[in-house]
């Protein structure tokens, strides 16, 4: 028990850590907030420390922190915004479902020899790759999935798709500049002192515990605790396999709602506050991916082909995705977000936007 209270407050305490830091040293925040708490995550994760038992706290941690953060980071949002990009995010979106579909595919016909009931796994993917793990664990119950090949394809998915994800938040959008055109702000400002300060105040924490800022600011979380309520309760009236999706859609939707109020989408420092819990988010999720699984039995045909596999799914379905958004003239940055909500699902976006400085 004492192990764990003090996991919960390695997790909950360690981006406040990072973000004191952010704000004291540029070589901090030069490396990003969030890629030092992924990173750190993945550390922890794998050498050992850990206690047996945690899925379960990891888990909670990572539904509790998701749903709070949502509202927070909605809160301040002008939807009005929304309606001039919806039409590039829904062409990238198609492009990357198609990117999908194509590797997965091809990969089926090249390990369908190697891979047993390797259409299940073919089929498992086409879930998770278009919506998230949630959508991997019904797909699987759906096909009555081995457990055995289930446990390889999931572990080989959380381990690939966090370098994938380290990737995407360090280097990944310089690397996707290099051929796709650069996202141009809603605002009409790129790369002047406007946007300069955009930025600055994206990342801010400054003043966060003054009066005048922090008293709202807790009002403004007490929202989102209330709206987290409505959302888990409203689940509750649907099956087990319906219940993430109405929790998620509940409090996006309310957190939406909430932002066209004027009083509350005045409220300063909202989205800082929800970056923190996705920093938390981060932290979890990271420290959630088994690297000595993996490669334990890295002996083993079957676990290498279904390793090789997703590789082919991911990366495969990413480059296909960059080429196509390359010549449907689709900038880097909707091409990055769109992948990440198709292939690690709608709570890794604000992680990547984040990352990528980009609020709107």
């Amino acid at each position: 028990m004492a192990g764990k209270i003090l996991l919960i407050l390695f997790y909950v305490l360690f981006p406040i850590l990072v973000i004191y830091l952010g704000s004291k040293f540029n070589l901090v925040r030069k490396i990003g907030s969030i890629v030092i708490c992924y990173a750190v995550g993945l550390l922890i994760g794998n050498v050992g420390i850990l206690p047996d038992d945690i899925a379960g706290l990891q888990d909670t941690l990572t539904s509790i922190a998701i749903p709070l953060a949502i509202p927070l980071l909605l809160f301040s949002e002008d939807i009005r915004k929304w309606v001039r990009m919806a039409r590039t995010t829904f062409i990238s979106m198609l492009l990357g479902l198609l990117s999908v579909v194509i590797m997965i595919i091809a990969g089926f016909f090249a390990f369908r020899d190697i891979i047993p009931e390797c259409w299940k796994i073919s089929g498992m993917l086409i879930g998770v790759y278009s919506g998230g793990t949630p959508n991997l664990a019904a797909i699987a119950e759906m096909l009555d999935v081995n457990e055995e090949l289930y446990i390889l394809t999931h572990t080989s998915d959380l381990v690939i798709g966090a370098f994938l994800l380290l990737f995407l938040i360090s280097v990944g959008q310089r690397f996707f500049l290099t051929f796709l055109k650069p996202y141009k702000s809603l605002n009409g400002e790129k790369e002047d002192g406007n946007a300069e300060k955009m930025v600055e105040e994206f990342e801010s924490y400054d003043g966060i515990f003054k009066r005048k800022i922090f008293l709202p600011l807790l009002k403004a979380f007490g929202l989102s605790v209330l709206i987290f309520g409505v959302g888990g309760g409203l689940s509750f009236l649907f099956s087990k396999d319906y219940q993430t999706v109405v929790a998620i859609l509940t409090i996006t939707t309310l957190g939406i709602v909430s932002s066209t109020i004027r009083s509350i989408n005045a409220i300063k420092k909202t989205f800082p506050a929800g970056m923190y819990f996705i920093l938390v988010f981060s932290v979890v999720v990271a420290s959630m991916a088994d690297l000595g699984e993996m490669f334990g039995n890295g002996h083993s045909v079957v676990f290498l082909s279904i390793f090789l596999f997703i590789i082919l799914a991911v990366i495969g379905s990413l480059l296909l995705h960059a080429i196509f958004s390359w010549i449907f003239g689709i900038d880097a940055d909707h091409f990055i977000i769109t992948s990440v909500a198709l292939s690690m699902s709608p709570p890794f976006v604000p992680v990547v936007a984040g990352a990528l400085k980009n609020k709107e």
